[in-house]
C-alpha cells in the first residue's frame, strides 16, 4: 500500500500508461483510493501541511521497488510512501474490479501506534477489543484492516512512521449527515451515544490523535 501526494492524482492514477507499467512490474490488481471531486465535502485530519491525495493498493508477485518507481513517475514531483501489509476483511465490501467507481464514500485512516502501547498491546486493543465496537457503532458496509509489515520506502524522509492503514466505506450521505454516518436513524440520543461509545475505544489504542484520515473514492481494476 502507498500513500501519495501531489497534484492531479485523480487523473494520473487511473492512466492506462501507469496500469500497464504496473502489469510489466508483475502486478495482478490495482485499487485507487482518491480524494477527488465525488467526496469534495468530506472530512479530512492531515498531519503534515499537505494532505495524503490517495492511498494506492497493488497486489503484485514482482519486485515492490519496481512498483514504487512505476507510481513515482505516474505522480510527478510529489510523494509517496509504501508499506508491505497483512490484509484482514471484517466485512467485506462489495467489489467489480472494472475500473468504475465504488459506492459510498471511502475513508482511508492512516494509523500509528503510541509509544506507551507495545505493539502486542496495540494489536489486541485495536484487532480484538476495538472491531466489534467500529462496526457496532457506524453505518459501515465495508471495513478493511491492514496491519504495516515492512516499509517499502525506509531510505526517504517521504516514508513516516505507519502501524496500519484502515478503509472504512460509509453511504454517501455520511460526508455531511452524521446520523447517515453512524446509522442512528435521526435520533440525537444514539448518535451521541455511539458517538461517545466509538470515541472512547478509539482512545485506548491511540486512534484519537496522530492519524491522517483521507477520504475517497473507490476504484478497483484488474491488470490480469
Amino acid at each position: 500500500m502507498f500513500a501519495l501526494w501531489g497534484a492531479d492524482l485523480a487523473t494520473s492514477l487511473h492512466s492506462a500508461a501507469l496500469h500497464e507499467s504496473l502489469r510489466a512490474a508483475g502486478a495482478e490488481r490495482l485499487q485507487v483510493n482518491v480524494d477527488d471531486a465525488h467526496v469534495a465535502p468530506a472530512m479530512r485530519i492531515p498531519t503534515s501541511d499537505e494532505p495524503i491525495g490517495a492511498i494506492v493498493s497493488v497486489w503484485t508477485s514482482g519486485p515492490a521497488d519496481v512498483v514504487t518507481a512505476a507510481l513515482r513517475a505516474a505522480q510527478g514531483d510529489g510523494r509517496i510512501a509504501g508499506w508491505e501489509v497483512e490484509e484482514r476483511r471484517p466485512i467485506d465490501p462489495p467489489e467489480t474490479w472494472d475500473g468504475s467507481r465504488g459506492e459510498g464514500l471511502a475513508n482511508v485512516a492512516v494509523l500509528r501506534r503510541p509509544a506507551e502501547l507495545t505493539r502486542e498491546e496495540w494489536l489486541e486493543r485495536w484487532l480484538v477489543d476495538h472491531t466489534p465496537v467500529a462496526i457496532a457503532t457506524q453505518a459501515t458496509f465495508g471495513y478493511l484492516q491492514n496491519v504495516v509489515i515492512a516499509c517499502l520506502t525506509p531510505d526517504t524522509a517521504d516514508a513516516p512512521a505507519v502501524s496500519a492503514l484502515v478503509e472504512e466505506l460509509f453511504p454517501i450521505e455520511g460526508m455531511t449527515d452524521m446520523h447517515a454516518f453512524y446509522g442512528s436513524g435521526g435520533d440525537d440520543a444514539v448518535l451521541n451515544e455511539r458517538l461517545t461509545t466509538l470515541m472512547t475505544s478509539v482512545a485506548r489504542f491511540g486512534a484519537d490523535r496522530d492519524l491522517d484520515l483521507v477520504p475517497t473514492s473507490r476504484y478497483l481494476y484488474s491488470l490480469t
